[in-house]
């Protein structure tokens, strides 16, 4: 099971989804609030399989990220959606910025996480502990780093959900075998715009910030509410 939404960045999503859907007996749902074509960060738009109302339990619940994450983390309707998902979901993960979601809902404190290098220093305003890898895995939540990591993450799950012959078995099928032309894919690879790298790290800060701390003092709020026995 995937959350799906308005301005997700595609890849976040279908990269996994594709992964997923070559596993047996693997059933892929992709939720929102109706049926209707969700609009991505690529110009296309996807056709969610159900609702939040219809949606199965999921036995992997996913959030993929795009900016559209941080408009959700405003979505009560949303957020309750994943906090019920996550309570029966045998694993609880997420690709990019979709970790910020997953903090929303109040999933993340004290836990172990990644997402996209961009964002990564303001998992801590939502109680996570940030570590910095491709995929990080704490207890049955696993979460992934940004956009390409979603296959490397997909494969763990995989090995988790089935068997690491199975995860080989899809990694070979997909020809999964990266060799990328230039060594600039993370800020600390050689060929990496340094400049490029402050850039993206105060425009994260300044474009996500507020609606993270918003989603912070809502679960601050919370907290002290359930603590006087509110």
């Amino acid at each position: 099971m995937s959350l799906l939404f308005p301005h997700v960045t595609q890849l976040d999503l279908t990269g996994p989804v594709q992964l997923f859907s070559r596993l047996p007996g693997a059933t892929i749902d992709l939720a929102w609030h109706r049926v209707e074509p969700v609009p991505t960060d690529s110009g296309f738009a996807i056709l969610p399989t159900t609702t939040f109302a219809d949606a199965p339990q999921a036995t992997v619940l996913m959030v993929p990220g795009g900016q559209g994450a941080f408009d959700l983390m405003d979505d009560p309707v949303a957020l309750d959606f994943v906090r019920k998902q996550a309570a029966n979901a045998r694993y609880v993960t997420s690709v990019c910025t979709g970790a910020f979601i997953l903090g929303a809902a109040g999933l993340l404190i004290g836990k172990r996480a990644t997402t996209h290098w961009a964002s990564h220093p303001l998992l801590t305003l939502l109680g996570a502990v940030p570590e910095q890898a491709r995929v990080v895995r704490d207890g049955n939540i696993i979460t992934g780093g940004g956009v390409t990591s979603g296959i490397d993450f997909a494969l763990t799950v995989a090995a988790e959900v089935y068997d690491e012959a199975t995860a080989r078995a899809v990694q070979l099928t997909m020809e999964y075998d990266p060799h990328p032309p230039f060594d600039a894919g993370s800020p600390a690879r050689p060929e990496a715009d340094q400049e490029q790298v402050h850039r993206a790290l105060t425009d994260a800060r300044t474009r996500r910030g507020p609606a993270i701390e918003r989603a912070a003092a809502k679960l601050n709020r919370e907290s002290r509410f359930g603590e006087a026995g509110l």
